[in-house]
């Protein structure tokens, strides 16, 4: 993982030589590099389908793994550009189906409930979706 991070850095750096702008700028840019990649993931996943009757089949599951590949590295770029130390930023995020507290708190679920496994009283406005 040590030489992914190597790599990662070197675009980081020569994209932030490449673009002399403001931090927030740069990282807005960085964004929508990444929109535009998961937009060419969505667009080999219709491909591999042959969903678009237009074009057919035109693209196969490991183009959609290259293009998967592409957002992933996006995504790390992104994360140095913005500074810090990405790894431990990682190492933070929650494991699958463990949703974050902050998370919790917004869809209606108090600390005390979800560490119970249970919903809280629901929250005015929003209907639960049916069970099965």
């Amino acid at each position: 993982m040590e030489e992914t991070w190597k790599i990662v850095n070197s675009l980081a750096t020569a994209l932030d030589k490449h673009f002399d702008r403001s931090d927030e700028l740069r990282w807005t840019v960085q964004a929508l590099k990444l929109q535009e990649e998961a937009g060419e993931v969505a667009e080999a996943v219709i491909g591999a389908l042959g969903a678009n009757p237009r074009k057919g089949f035109s693209h196969d599951w490991d183009d959609v793994r290259k293009e998967t590949c592409d957002v992933a590295l996006s995504a790390l770029v992104m994360l140095a550009r913005m500074g810090g130390d990405p790894p431990p930023v990682l190492r933070r995020t929650p494991a699958p189906g463990r949703r974050p507290r902050y998370e919790r708190q917004r869809t209606g679920l108090s600390t005390q409930a979800a560490a119970r496994g249970r919903e809280s009283a629901p929250v005015p406005g929003l209907h639960a979706a049916p069970t099965r």
